[in-house]
């Protein structure tokens, strides 16, 4: 009798405390070091599709130019944040948090449709081990030649490999730093730096501090950072259930497993079609068995799946041993339409609800920015002073934030009390992204002020801007103080 299919979490092992990864962790491996075999196929040429456009949007926005400025630059030192067409300050970090909860609710929406596909084709981590991987098969060969080289004696030929692979892996490192620094730095600014060796002291620091990220986690750490400092490998579980699509291996179809000549009749043998090539170990980037169930190490790369259908085409059996699917779908033989249609459950539904609401809250609140902003600081010196003449005043710093990028100019005026008057100048011109700021001096007569005394009184500020003949208004709220 075939086994029914059952769909597993792999426990996670214990890591042994004396365990030493590669110069800078400690971090258990019982398996020692994977070699993945490289695999042809639909998956593969798909995550090189995104290999590639994660990586040319990553290395070629910076020299984009906006406005006769980097198009996306996060400049620290100026406190502004440019993303195309939109400035942000400090006090937008609202929009920052807002994004934060769009891309979690993202990642949980495709996690319970279809498992890691973050992982699989668009995480860093997955696409520069990817990378890094294709320049040690470059420079070392595949799998058994990369594997020989590593047990050979050290000799020229040796030495000659792991140098260029060297090479090449600390370039590509250093460039991937030199361009997230670019983000915050521009990068033509930072090109000048570089080839005057000018750079400042926290720029030289970034630039290797992320090179050397680069460089170790994709180059030696590898899959130890998707096994064990991953933290979305430790709550997939959570997120997915038996109707979400993942990776799975056809138990039913698949054991028992053992090898058999290509013409025999595997039935008549009491076989499955696995024939327990072991191939889908051999291409898995975290050294799992997908035979063994889902388990947290599997980052939904699809490699097994790839080279599962190219042993079943050669052994002249029905591709999909290893497949998309999900455990309730192989459990009871479900369609690949029944399947997606019990895909749509309340909890995707419910992802995608909050999702759009999101969205709609971030679009609105983009869409409704005035363009500048205004604060209203209180002079804490002198909270209020009675002149020659009886009348009273208050002084306040009025601060007006500049979120377009041309020159704005601003008029105020106030209100809140009769009689209250501007006894300075309410003009202030304010260049492009930038912060002006106006002392205001407020007078109330004496008579207005009589039956106020010992009281603070509220009034608010009106700022106004005109700008491409609409008028932009913004209020603010004080208080104006009478001594007794």
């Amino acid at each position: 009798m075939k086994k029914p299919f059952t769909q597993k979490i792999i426990p996670i092992q214990p890591v042994p405390v004396d365990a030493v990864a590669v110069g800078v962790f400690a971090l258990g491996d019982e398996q020692g070091k994977i070699y993945p075999r490289s695999v042809g196929g639909y998956f593969n040429r798909l995550r090189w599709v995104m290999v590639w456009v994660t990586q040319l949007v990553f290395y070629g926005i910076p020299w984009l130019q906006w406005n006769d400025r980097q198009a996306v630059l996060f400049d620290l030192a100026g406190s502004r944040f440019f993303i195309f067409g939109l400035v942000l300050h400090p006090q937008d970090l609202i929009y920052l948090a807002v994004l934060l909860v769009l891309a979690a609710l993202t990642l949980f929406f495709f996690t319970a449709v279809a498992g890691r596909l973050w992982c699989g084709y668009a995480c860093p981590q997955t696409v520069y081990t990817e990378i890094f991987l294709w320049l040690e098969r470059i420079t070392e060969g595949d799998r058994l030649a990369r594997m020989r080289l590593d047990k050979a004696p050290w000799g020229q030929e040796k030495m000659a490999r792991k140098s260029v692979k060297q090479v090449l892996w600390i370039g590509l490192g250093l460039f991937t730093g030199f361009t997230f620094v670019g983000y915050f730095t521009p990068i033509q600014d930072l090109v000048q730096g570089l080839l005057t060796l000018s750079f400042s002291p926290w720029e030289w620091f970034w630039v290797l501090f992320y090179g050397l990220a680069t460089y170790g986690n994709a180059g030696y750490l590898r899959e130890q950072i998707c096994k064990q400092m991953c933290p979305y490998a430790r709550i997939q579980s959570a997120l997915t259930d038996m109707d979400s699509m993942v990776i799975a291996y056809d138990t039913v179809r698949g054991e028992t497993r053992g090898s058999r000549p290509r013409a025999a009749n595997p039935k008549a043998l009491g076989l499955g079609d696995c024939i327990d090539c072991t191939l889908c170990v051999q291409v898995c980037p975290t050294g799992i068995d997908i035979r063994n169930g889902l388990q947290n190490e599997c980052i939904a790369c699809a490699a097994c799946i790839d080279v599962c259908d190219e042993v079943m085409v050669k052994m002249n059996y029905p591709k999909g041993l290893i497949r998309y699917s999900s455990g309730r779908g192989i459990a009871d033989t479900l369609t690949p339409k029944q399947m997606v249609k019990r895909v749509w459950r309340p909890r995707v539904w419910v992802y995608g609800v909050l999702f759009l609401g999101v969205v709609a809250i971030f679009v609105g609140g983009l869409s409704t920015r005035k363009g500048f902003a205004v604060d209203i600081i209180k002079d804490r010196g002198t909270m209020a002073r009675e002149l020659g003449n009886g009348d009273i005043e208050n002084i306040y710093r009025l601060k007006v934030m500049n979120t377009t990028e041309r020159t704005q100019t601003y008029t105020a005026s106030v209100e809140g009390l009769p009689g209250l008057a501007l006894a300075t100048e309410p003009v202030l011109s304010v260049p492009a992204t930038g912060i002006g700021s106006l002392t205001v001096r407020l007078t109330l007569p004496l008579e207005a002020a009589q039956a106020l005394r010992g009281k603070a009184s509220p009034i608010h500020f009106r700022v106004e801007a005109r700008a491409q003949g609409k008028v932009v208004v913004v209020e603010e709220k004080s208080t104006f103080v009478i001594p007794r």
